[in-house]
């Protein structure tokens, strides 16, 4: 990875669920497709062809590697591989907590708990921290940023007042959901 910060961390893209998917096993991509659809279809709404242009990306990218098979009488498939690169930006990007936003919360959060559970299980209860710390970070922000905000500003306070209704709510619902890992 270079010294700037990681195109995949806080990206709200499904290129991490892809590649996690890689991790310990070459696929194809239209398995690979198959299984986010199958087991984080309410997470990422990913459609076929925008899983092949993101591996695509992800092998521009250097994250993946591609070998041709040859089938009989078919085009060749392609196999896909997680390379050394590749693997090290997924796990930055699994130990990293996710943006302090609930929509961060809700899509790689999530993400990051299906392949904590997948590969690292031991590593759930960090992550719940982790996210904990960060959305409360986040609210500090927002209050701080309201207090400011002059009395006549309603939209802003408004828009403000939700986020940080949406984020209190996010932590009540970090703490019911991390009883699924117990």
């Amino acid at each position: 990875m270079t010294d700037k910060k990681s195109h995949h961390i806080g990206t709200l893209s499904p290129e991490m669920a892809l590649l996690g998917l890689l991790y310990k096993e070459a696929g194809h991509g239209y398995d690979l497709h198959r299984t986010v659809n199958a087991d984080l279809g309410q997470v990422w709404h990913l459609s076929q062809s925008q899983a092949y242009a993101i591996l695509k990306r992800l092998e521009a990218q250097g994250d993946v590697s591609t070998e041709k098979i040859a089938q009989e009488k078919l085009p060749s498939r392609q196999l896909l591989s997680i390379t050394d690169q590749g693997r090290a930006n997924f796990l930055a990007w699994l130990n990293a907590p996710s943006g302090g936003g609930t929509r961060a919360i809700r899509m790689e959060f999530i993400t990051r708990l299906y392949f904590l559970k997948k590969y690292f299980p031991k590593k759930i209860t960090k992550a719940f921290e982790q996210q904990r710390a960060e959305a409360d970070t986040h609210i500090q922000r927002l209050e701080a940023t309201l207090a400011e905000l002059p009395a006549e500003q309603i939209y802003n306070r408004m828009s403000l007042e939700m986020r940080l209704k949406q984020l209190k709510f996010a932590l009540e619902w970090l703490d019911e959901s991390q009883k699924n890992f117990l």
